[in-house]
């Protein structure tokens, strides 16, 4: 009898995920395993077993084509935790890179939570990849349930904004959301800042087509030399700032939360100025 093709792929998947991770990460895998249900997922649909599968061409992407370079990821406490970085390239691919360094560079590995945008669910087969490797809908909700059992969380306060923006304003930080801060406070959950040099590069934005965006549902349709949604290869570096431990109430006025929400925005920004600073190449 012949195995199903997918069975066949998936097996060929892991083979190749193993090879490019040096074969350990089905073992460090195992230490960000969930409880899971008869189906072999958690309650938000992660698959540990997909993960190792999926993981593949991600982890291609970030050695060899992307070629991150990861700097104070040693920072991320153990336990809940909020990472918060900026969002750009017109493609996920930083929320990509930053989920591929926390398990194959973390110590201990974590399996990050990254908060997508309502709009990414109506997306057919991207929503279901989405919750298998273990992203979750961006509602105060989930994110409650989830720090409550000690998961790392990433979120991009820029929202659609950051990533939709025109190559002419790279690495310009967009207003930053109040919803993670609220949530920090609530919960008693330290805020990591993470900064990713290398995005704006992947895929340039030239002009945004709104009445096809607004057709199709989506926050913005760049356009970029790719014209598909390739990204280019340039290269990445990931800057893991300190733990900041905010204190307040998640109920104070919006103006005394936005200038804590300031202070993250500035932690940002430093970590930013040096990577751009400390770059010597962008594709090469």
């Amino acid at each position: 009898m012949f195995e199903p093709v997918e069975d066949v792929v998936r097996a060929g998947l892991r083979r190749w995920t193993e090879s490019l991770a040096g074969g350990d990460l089905e073992e460090r895998l195992r230490h960000v395993s969930r409880p899971e249900n008869e189906y072999g997922v958690d309650p938000f649909g992660f698959s540990l077993d997909y993960t190792l599968s999926a993981v593949a061409p991600l982890l291609w992407l970030y050695r060899h084509y992307h070629r991150v370079k990861v700097t104070g990821i040693e920072r991320v406490p153990p336990g809940r935790v909020l990472l918060v970085a900026n969002h750009s390239g017109q493609l996920p691919m930083d929320g990509a890179m930053i989920g591929v360094a926390m398990l194959v560079e973390g110590h201990p590995p974590r399996a990050i939570r990254s908060m997508v945008e309502r709009w990414v669910p109506s997306l057919p087969w991207v929503s279901t990849f989405m919750a298998r490797v273990g992203q979750v809908v961006g509602t105060p909700e989930n994110c409650r349930r989830l720090l409550s059992a000690g998961e790392a969380i990433l979120v991009f306060p820029e929202g659609a904004r950051g990533i939709s923006k025109p190559f002419s304003k790279r690495y310009q930080l967009q207003p930053f959301g109040l919803g993670f801060l609220r949530l920090a406070l609530e919960t008693d959950t330290p805020v990591v800042p993470v900064a990713v040099v290398g995005a704006e590069e992947q895929a340039p934005a030239f002009a945004n087509v709104r009445p096809l965006a607004r057709a199709l549902g989506f926050p913005a349709f760049p356009v970029t030399p790719t014209l598909l949604p390739i990204p280019l290869p340039s290269r990445y570096h990931l800057l893991f700032g300190e733990p900041m431990h905010l204190s307040g109430r998640p109920d104070d006025d919006d103006g005394v939360l936005e200038r804590k929400a300031e202070t993250v925005k500035a932690a940002v920004r430093a970590l930013l100025d040096r990577g751009l600073a400390e770059r010597r190449s962008i594709y090469f």
